[in-house]
This record gives structure tokens, sequence and C-alpha cells, in this order.
């Protein structure tokens, strides 16, 4: 299997369209990728290029300004995902049971824009997971684009799960009731340029799986890359396709399918020693959360007598909270 081959591109266009065969088509493929590695690409998902050009051009003028600039909108603790991170603030590592140093990308994170003053979302865990949103006041435009791309994001990921429902065999609406108050987090990382070698197994992200049902990664072409591990171990680069989106599956989406689907292994490795130079990469992923009170538990059609449930049901919040919280106290 090729490194390319290992990854399918598939043309979402049809489902989104509704029509028959193609529809179809679309599910098939999907369900095939998620099976045998957890990963695609997509394209024919109808996120405006404008507005992912514009996110770029706005996020590195970001990442750019003075550190004492962004220090301004720091992340205020460990259980918080808003706002900014910086360089090696970071351990995917530990996440997965690993020992490394820490990662080698500075980060910003937003939120849902905007929640409505109800009990889910101020009380109990609701203030974790929806905290308010913490906005740098340069560049000009940025909180207008990061908005408006969160929003693209939430209906592509909407998308995405009527796609892996009927991939299931449920209806295809069956995710919505447990997605649409979802936690869901949209973060911007920069890996800058290095201007000295690594510490021995320290990587721009360390090995590990996303927490929740799905992630949409906007990636650029530049020299160290991500790199997906399939179930023989071998480590692929995903490589760029322009006008497409990464997609893989997460913690939460493996559990429901009781491991039918993978939450699969990937890295961000560094760029090689002789190719530093202009090396600077950014990626946009965002990670569809489901509901913070949803019990990702074994889905009907994913057991049977022969293949009863393996994970003990845990809610989407505290699966999250477990490994967020581990991954930004084990800096080093």
């Amino acid at each position: 299997m090729s490194s390319k081959s290992a990854i399918p591109l598939i043309d979402i266009s049809p489902f989104r369209a509704g029509t028959g065969e193609g529809k179809a088509q679309v599910v098939s493929a999907v369900r095939a990728a998620c099976e045998e590695i957890g990963f695609f690409l997509v394209s024919g998902h109808g996120v405006p290029e404008e507005l992912i050009n514009r996110n770029y051009r706005l996020a590195k003028e970001f990442f750019d300004l003075p550190l004492e600039k962004k220090n301004e909108v720091k992340k205020p603790g460990p259980q918080v995902s808003r706002g900014y991170s910086l360089l090696g603030g970071q351990n995917l590592a530990i996440t997965v049971g690993n020992d490394a140093p820490s990662d080698l990308h500075e980060t910003f994170t937003v939120g849902r824009p905007e929640v409505e003053p109800t009990p889910y979302y101020t009380e109990g865990f609701g203030p974790v997971h929806f905290a308010p949103n913490l906005w740098p006041s340069e560049p000009a435009g940025f909180k207008e684009a990061v908005v408006e791309y969160y929003g693209a994001m939430m209906g592509l990921t909407k998308v995405l799960m009527h796609i892996f429902a009927c991939a299931l065999d449920l209806e295809e609406t069956y995710f919505d009731d447990l997605t649409d108050r979802g936690f869901s987090n949209l973060q911007y990382n920069n890996y800058p340029e290095p201007d000295r070698p690594p510490l021995p197994g320290q990587l721009r992200a360390a090995e590990h799986t996303d927490y929740g049902s799905v992630t949409i990664l906007k990636v650029e072409d530049a020299p160290g890359g991500l790199q997906v591990k399939d179930r023989a171990g071998q480590w692929h680069d995903v490589g760029f396709v322009p006008d497409a989106f990464v997609v893989n599956l997460g913690d939460a989406m493996a559990r429901w399918t009781n491991d039918r689907w993978k939450s699969t292994l990937h890295r961000v490795v560094n760029p090689p020693q002789d190719a530093t130079l202009g090396s600077r990469r950014l990626s946009i992923p965002f990670f569809g959360q489901p509901n913070y009170d949803a019990m990702i538990e074994c889905i009907p059609t994913c057991q049977s007598p022969d293949a009863p449930a393996k994970h003990e049901p845990v809610t989407a919040g505290a699966h999250w909270r477990h490994k967020a919280v581990l991954s930004r106290t084990a800096v080093k």
C-alpha cells in the first residue's frame, strides 16, 4: 500500500446533492475508508476557497505577532480550550501512554461562537466546554473570519455525520440529537521553521488519536507534515491535495462502532534537516465533538451476540476532559 493510495480521495458532492446512485457510492467509499484506515480526503465539500485563504492569511498574521501580544489571549488553564498556547504548550504523546518531549507547535483555539443562556451551557460542565472565547485585538478581521469558518465547519461536520450514519445502516439523522449541542473546537496550529534541532523523540505533534467524533483538517504544502499509521503499523504521508480536507475519526466514533471503525494514530513529523528553510506549516483542524453529556456506547448495528460491546459507556465530555488535561499538564 503506497503512502498516497492509503488515504483515499472522496468527492462528497453527490451526497450533498442528494442524488441516489451517487449518494450510495459516497457512502460506500466512506465506509471502506473508515473500516480500513480511519482517514480520507474529501473534495466537493462546498467550503469557499476565499474563506479558507482568508483564515490562513490572518492566522499567520496572528502568529507573527510578538509573544506579549499573543499572550494577551493566553489559555487560562488546562481544562479550558480557548485562546493562545505557546510553542511546546502541549504534550500529545502522554494521551496514548508514551513519554516524549512537548510538541513543537503553538496554537490558537476557539469554541462555539454563541451559546444560549440555558443550564446546559451555564451549569455543571457547561462552563468548561463552553468557556467564553478569547479574541485578539489584531489582526483586523481575524475574529470575523474565524467565526465564519467555524460555521462552515459545523455545516460540513453535519454532512459527514449523516454520511457516517448511512454507512452504519442507521437513519441518516441518527447522530443529530447526539451532536446538536456539541462542544466542537476550531484550532489553528502553527509549526514554525525550526531554529534548532529537536530533542530526542520530539516531533511537531507526537503520535496520538483525536478525542471526538470527527476531525476536519486543512493543511498546506510544506516539509514536515501529517503521517498516519495503518493497521499493519506502517506510517504513511497524508500529503497535500489542493481544495481537499483531511478527515479522520476520533475516539468517540471508534467506541460508538465497537472499533469496527478506527480512531487512527497520527503524528506531524519534523522537516528533514536539509529542508528546514521554508518549512513553516499552518494547519487548521476542526475537532467535531458530540454533546458533552452524550453517552458514547456501542450503537445497535455494531454489536451482536458474537460481537458484544468492548468498551464501558462514557460521556463525550468525560473522555475529552481526561485526555485534554493530560496533554496540557504533561508539558516538558
